[in-house]
């Protein structure tokens, strides 16, 4: 089977080496431009086209695809069994969704119809869910929408993050990617609709996603925490002065949202609904990641103080 891929982030990577491990014939891998990053502002590789450069396989990287007369004819004269898709992070063309007698194939991190969109794994939890997976489906012109080809599930520890999950689901869906692959091959897959009732959406997250509302109850600042990293993370402010809360766990204590109680070294903050975070590791602005114990005795908060005020 001649296929190629599409993807950019460490999600995609996996798949991409299960792909060649398989023996399938990648014959191009289509991934983002190189981008300037960190304080050098040095042009950075996608985790993607590491990965395709180790295994030696052909690399294009397009500004833009729908209008790019040069990269249809590239993509054309390649005549593909398959397109596979694993989060390349553009909106797939009507024209090579066309292309491929099998369609354009992508992996998803959730167990579709919900959260579709940019951000499935963090807002799964999030919002709490206990249990999540990957889906196979083929691209149509909606988002995420298109027919579910396999779905495999796992659960979602209570100590998990985004940062946890993410590997977990991509070797899976790695492993299900060949599956669906085969299927195909052997015409034993049979696509379904997907119900379009039981949809949720997974939207690109936004640094205001981060800031911690604490009229929302522990468990919920606790479940966006943890879906939040790296990034946008979880902050509030202190003294006018931004402070990020990265390790926190929900606690029995009654206060007022937003209220600080100190107990010997430990920093408890009432959230809604009569529950309370404690604070174990934090970070305040221009300052390093540090333990409460070292905030407290640093910073000198009182018993009383809010926090987000």
């Amino acid at each position: 089977m001649n296929l190629v891929f599409c993807g950019t982030p460490a999600f995609a990577v996996p798949t991409l080496e299960k792909l060649v491990d398989a023996q399938f014939f990648v014959q191009l891998v289509v991934t983002q431009p190189d981008r300037a990053r960190g304080r050098g502002m040095e042009l950075a590789f996608s985790p993607v086209k590491k990965a395709a450069s180790q295994l030696h396989l052909p690399i294009t990287q397009p500004e833009k695809i729908k209008n790019n007369a040069e990269f249809r004819e590239q993509l054309t004269g390649l005549k593909p069994d398959a397109i596979i898709v694993v989060g390349y992070g553009r909106i797939i063309p009507q024209w090579m969704i066309d292309l491929p007698a099998l369609g354009n194939i992508n992996l998803h991190g959730s167990l579709l119809p919900k959260y579709r969109g940019a951000a499935p794994i963090q807002w799964a939890i999030a919002c709490g869910e206990s249990k999540t997976g990957v889906t196979t489906m083929r691209i149509d012109a909606g988002l995420d929408t298109g027919d579910i080809l396999l779905q495999r599930e796992i659960s979602i520890e209570l100590d998990d993050t985004a940062l946890t999950l993410g590997p977990r689901l991509a070797a899976v869906g790695s492993d299900l990617m060949i599956e669906t692959l085969r299927g195909l091959q052997a015409g034993t897959l049979r696509a379904r609709p997907q119900d379009n009732e039981k949809a949720t959406l997974a939207p690109i997250l936004k640094k205001e996603d981060g800031r911690i509302d604490f009229h929302r109850t522990a468990d919920d600042i606790y479940n966006r925490l943890r879906g939040f990293q790296p990034w946008p993370g979880a902050f509030t402010t202190l003294r006018e002065k931004t402070l990020n809360i990265w390790q926190a766990k929900p606690m029995p204590h009654d206060l007022a949202e937003g209220q600080i109680l100190l107990e010997v070294n430990r920093l408890i903050v009432g959230c809604g609904k009569a529950t309370s975070l404690e604070l174990m590791e934090v970070q305040p602005e221009g300052k390093k990641r540090m333990s409460a114990r070292d905030f407290i005795q640093g910073y000198r908060p009182h018993d009383g103080e809010k926090l987000g005020a």
